[in-house]
């Protein structure tokens, strides 16, 4: 009964699990009418086609950044037409997930150029509208089989020149098993998979043979964004990222009011847009992952670093490197790494521990923490209690440490009752994991009353306080 109330439910909202369609939904200008573009259907054409799953594949190059080609073996075997693909770069593989209304992807164009922007590759997106639409465990039922058609064309390729490690797969939500199936089909010797927030209905409890899993690929990792709804919660690559926990994600929509798009797949999409943001920005604006048992305890400050013996030192990164960056051999399994986010792009925000030393308290209190640099403000609520008197929390600010401007502190006490003045002995910040030995910035002797807030300025520069 539980799995049914959830297929009705996705089916009755009529989104995706996995893609942003509606208000989202991008319409290309009049010359692309010319390019190879996505099939589109609807509900009462997949019943007409029945099972068949009319795959066909989109070209995109540095050549043709913007006018996707249709490639098939034809096009690699037309010696009067060249393909414009080219066989001794890598190859990205681009599979989307579950289309509940059959219209095309709108992000996928902007994905593949984000990837082309980033690195010289093949860009292949894979359209399986017509198998990825109507209902949701129909659609599951066929990834399979879609896999299988993916794996003839790499066949072809590897045919043509092309070396099993040198594809990398980005799968999102659904499409991220089927780039596991796809992996499972070739022992795991392809080279990477990405997956987006992989799609969790119906693929929690299913054995690593039926879902993506470490084994799939010479290197899998996973973003997670929206695991207690339409993601998967658990590991299901060598590394995972859980952005902000992996459920939560600043700036979507909580209120059932909100926009279609807002209130259900803002958290499930976010990992799709946070993953293109870190194509663009991988130098400016790395986003690094943090090993740790959970996220409770991430918050709490127990995971600083990366000098656990998984890495080396040196923390995995969401984008294009290597490996992740991981340097050590052999790679570990199903890691949990958490990071957290701002709102909106490029979404890298920088990782601040607050450790502040409290007087003993008579009754439990709470402070507003409020850090800033220039018109930017990060705000955070903290809860003192009688039994402790040290405290840490990490929090996201879009600026680095050395970029803070100031502090703020405000008693905010509790509505049934009145708090009296708090005295904060000590009160440090400092960012993680950091390249520079900044020292942290303390502050000592600090008063709080009620409806007194205070404040305190830095005077410093990046690099030189």
């Amino acid at each position: 009964m539980i799995l049914l109330s959830l297929l009705l439910t996705i089916c009755i909202t009529s989104v995706v699990v996995g893609e942003g369609q509606g208000d989202h939904q991008q319409r290309e200008h009049a010359a692309d009418d010319v390019c190879a573009d996505f099939n589109n259907t609807v509900w009462q054409e997949y019943r007409h086609q029945g099972s068949k799953l009319q795959i066909q594949y989109l070209l995109l190059t540095r050549r043709n950044m913007d006018c996707a080609s249709a490639f098939s073996q034809d096009s690699l075997n037309n010696t009067q037409e060249p393909s414009l693909f080219n066989a001794s770069l890598p190859t990205k593989i681009i599979i989307h997930g579950y289309r509940a209304l059959g219209s095309k992807p709108s992000w996928v164009k902007e994905l593949a150029q984000a990837l082309l922007r980033a690195t010289d590759v093949n860009v292949v997106v894979v359209d399986w509208i017509y198998g990825a639409s109507f209902a949701y465990n129909l659609v599951v039922e066929n990834y399979k089989e879609v896999a299988v058609q993916i794996s003839v064309l790499i066949n072809q390729l590897q045919n043509h020149g092309c070396r099993l490690d040198s594809f990398h797969f980005i799968g999102v939500s659904l499409g991220a098993h089927v780039s596991g199936f796809v992996g499972t089909l070739f022992e795991g010797k392809i080279g990477r998979i990405t997956g987006l927030d992989p799609a969790g209905p119906m693929f929690k409890g299913r054995d690593t043979f039926d879902r993506l899993d470490p084994s799939d690929a010479l290197f899998v990792e996973a973003i997670h964004t929206d695991s207690d709804y339409f993601g998967i919660s658990i590991p299901v690559g060598h590394v995972d990222f859980f952005l902000n926990g992996g459920m939560d994600q600043a700036g979507c929509a909580r209120s059932r009011f909100a926009s279609m798009y807002g209130y259900v797949i803002c958290d499930h999409m976010r990992a799709v847009h946070v993953y293109m943001s870190a194509l663009l920005n991988a130098s400016s604006c790395p986003m690094a992952g943090i090993p740790c048992f959970s996220y409770e305890d991430f918050l709490n400050g127990h995971c600083l670093g990366c000098d656990n013996g998984l890495f080396n030192g040196v923390c995995p990164t969401i984008g294009l490197s290597q490996n992740s960056g991981i340097t050590t051999s052999p790679l570990p399994r199903e890691q949990k790494l958490f990071l957290l986010t701002t709102s909106s792009a490029p979404y890298c925000a920088h990782h601040i521990l607050l450790v502040i030393d409290v007087s003993p308290l008579d009754k439990s209190a709470e402070i507003e923490v409020t850090l800033k640099t220039g018109n930017l403000g990060t705000v955070k609520r903290l809860r003192f209690q009688t039994d402790t008197n040290k405290y840490s929390r990490v929090v996201a600010h879009p600026a680095a440490l050395c970029e803070i401007d100031s502090i703020q502190l405000k008693n905010t006490g509790f509505r049934f009752y009145r708090q009296g003045e708090i005295h904060i002995q000590s009160m440090c910040l400092s960012e993680f994991p950091s390249l520079t030995q900044e020292e942290p910035l303390c502050v000592t002797n600090i008063d709080i009353r009620r409806g007194a807030p205070w404040s305190h300025d830095f005077i410093q520069v990046c690099g030189r306080f």
